[in-house]
């Protein structure tokens, strides 16, 4: 049964008449009072719907409160006029959806993506103390889900390290995911996962209205429509997950977050770009954990080579195999008095691709737009794209697409 809290009569009248042509059993309840009391005599009710006429902070506490209590129960608001900062709260709170009720189409899906998300809660196997959720081990989506026999392959997740900052980490690794997206060719999500100090947001001129400090109020239950939520698209094929804008909502991203939300954006895209800090946080040993190829990028200088070669010390302690490891020399060829030899003799390892040198690469890092973007035959586009082709197997599909700008900025309704 769908249960539809709305103060207004009519109003309730209208949106049960709407439901009931769609199917929906309806019970209709005019006060929260009542709402409590109903669920408490059946805690089974797979949907709640707030209509236009209830207060969005009702919805909001009621959604956070059922969120342990009837994980199973989905909450839809119906709201003409949410703003960000309204979706921020509900989708923290756990609200499944929100709608706009002058919209009965955009309203019906809501429900029924609810609808869905409870049947598969009902119909999996609780995996460990927490209920619900895949099986370690496994990619085959939320809630213990097993992808279909003829499903394309996961992608490939590649985290750009560097244990100095200055190295032009962000720089490479926004390159980097341009040059993959390939114009639209391939589905790409660049993550950034430096929680405290993140700067892709500022490198490719994004606002951050949502990002990776959402999916906090979905730990453990994240699904592809509520990822894609957090998403803000940059070019076509090439999605953004951006840091928290505040340090202090970095604090409470941990690694099984991270772990849960790369696992499922494994299965999403063709590629997962990793920016991280230049640190061994908890959030990047989590992701390094699910990393299928560790790009370690190193500076010509003493310092930042030393410190390279113990973040590849490192990865050996922590298991990681060296043949998945791509070392990369940034801003080769920089006039600086360090031979090819002495490079090597500090890293004791040969670099896998250089990057040269380029004072084009802080303009565009100014303006806002990747070499990759901007010249695709630049020099250091070019060694980016050699990269790809040479370690990741991707080598440019033909001729790039000429840009149709930037896709439409998050849709209202969260899937």
């Amino acid at each position: 049964m769908t249960v539809l809290y709305e103060p207004w009569p009519a109003t309730a009248a209208e949106l049960a008449a709407l439901l009931g042509q769609a199917g929906h059993a309806v019970r209709t309840v005019a006060d929260l009072v009542e709402l409590t009391a109903l669920l408490a005599a059946d805690p089974a009710e797979p949907l709640v719907v707030f209509g236009p006429g209830a207060a969005p902070a009702d919805a909001v506490t009621f959604a956070a409160e059922q969120r342990m209590r009837r994980p199973g129960t989905g909450v839809v608001l119906l709201s003409a006029d949410a703003g960000a900062g309204l979706l921020r709260e509900a989708l923290r709170a756990g609200i499944r959806e929100v709608a706009d009720p002058g919209d009965p189409q955009a309203v019906l899906e809501a429900c029924g993506r609810s609808l869905e998300v409870s049947r598969q809660l009902a119909a999996a196997p609780p995996y460990g103390p927490h209920g619900p959720h895949s099986p370690p081990g496994t990619h085959g989506g939320p809630y213990g889900a097993q992808p279909a026999p003829d499903a394309r392959p996961p992608g490939r997740i590649v985290t750009v390290l560097a244990t100095k900052g200055g190295c032009g980490k962000t720089t490479v690794a926004t390159n980097l995911a341009v040059t993959l997206a390939d114009g639209g060719r391939r589905r790409v999500l660049l993550v950034d996962l430096d929680v405290e100090f993140g700067d892709v947001a500022i490198a490719l001129q994004l606002t951050p209205e949502r990002g990776l400090a959402d999916a906090i109020a979905m730990a453990d239950r994240l699904d592809e429509t509520g990822l894609r939520s957090l998403l803000t698209p940059y070019r076509p094929g090439l999605d953004t997950l951006l840091a928290p804008v505040r340090p202090t909502e970095g604090e409470q991203i941990g690694g099984p977050l991270v772990g849960e939300v790369l696992r499922l954006a494994r299965d999403m895209f063709d590629y997962v770009v990793v920016d991280t800090p230049p640190h061994f946080s908890d959030p990047a040993l989590a992701a390094l954990d699910v990393t299928d190829h560790f790009l370690v990028l190193a500076a010509p200088d003493v310092l930042t080579l030393k410190n390279t070669r113990i973040a590849l010390e490192t990865l050996d302690l922590l298991g990681h195999l060296a043949d998945r490891r791509i070392v990369t020399l940034n801003r080769s060829g920089s006039p600086v008095g360090l031979t090819p030899q002495d490079v090597e003799r500090v890293l004791r390892v040969p670099p896998h691709a250089h990057i040269p040198s380029s004072a084009d690469v802080p303009i565009s890092l100014n303006r806002g737009v990747p070499l990759a973007a901007a010249d695709p035959a630049h020099a250091v586009s070019r060694a980016i794209a050699d990269l790809a082709a040479r370690h990741l197997d991707a080598a440019p599909a033909g001729p790039p697409r000429r840009e149709r700008g930037r896709r439409g900025l998050l849709r209202r309704v969260r899937g």
